[in-house]
């Protein structure tokens, strides 16, 4: 009984030791100098598990990247046309929209009649043009999503909105001039009415019609 006794406690040390000094608990203590994921130092109320931590700033900041139809978030910047032809090109855009935007195979970016047949809508049917801005930093290059700098954004929104032409080619787009360009198709756009709970559903399929849902 004894020797059984020695050996668990002998095993429960050993056991703690290599917990201590493996990687994984090593990387514990550090941070993830990027994004802060690895910050031990931050509190908060943990979830309904019991998992998980309130998310530091730095993350936040990371994931808060959304733009909406007023622009009020576009970050400083700017760019225009002529730059985002060359940007256009350097960024490899052309690969998947081809040299002028209109030649694919990736979805045609100047012109084009799009619609719901066609699973995607052109650009000149957009609302707003900072939803161009918006798309572009947040999901181009396609293969490299995300690593485009807020000028050459503001450069490929002037491009593509030049080639379509709705603004001139020396216009200069930043976050002040971006979102006061007025689309073509900002007219036959109605803005949701804000959703509050207990606001019924605009669409309906018939089961939860006749359930009175």
């Amino acid at each position: 009984m004894k020797s059984y006794a020695a050996f668990t406690f002998a095993f429960a040390a050993c056991f703690s030791l290599l917990s201590i000094s493996s990687p994984q608990a090593q990387q514990r203590g550090r941070t993830s100098g990027g994004t802060g994921i690895g910050d031990g130092t931050v509190q908060g109320a943990k979830g309904p598990s019991g998992l998980g931590r309130t998310p530091s700033a730095r993350e936040l900041t990371g994931q808060d990247i959304s733009i909406g139809p007023d622009g009020a978030e576009l970050p400083p910047g700017s760019g225009t046309a002529t730059q985002g032809a060359l940007a256009f090109t350097q960024r490899a855009c052309s690969t998947c929209h081809g040299p002028t935007g209109k030649e694919g195979p990736a979805p045609v970016l100047v012109g084009g009649k799009g619609g719901f047949d066609e699973s995607y809508y052109p650009i000149v049917t957009w609302p707003f043009a900072t939803m161009i801005w918006d798309f572009i930093h947040r999901a181009m290059p396609y293969d490299k999503p995300g690593r485009l700098t807020a000028d050459e954004s503001y450069a490929l929104t002037a491009f593509l909105l030049f080639r379509n032409g709705i603004i001139q080619e020396d216009d200069v787009m930043d976050a002040k001039s971006l979102p006061k360009v007025q689309m073509p198709n900002r007219s036959n756009y109605k803005v949701p009415e804000p959703w509050k709970p207990g606001t019924p559903r605009g669409l309906q399929n018939k089961a939860s019609t006749k359930a009175g849902g």
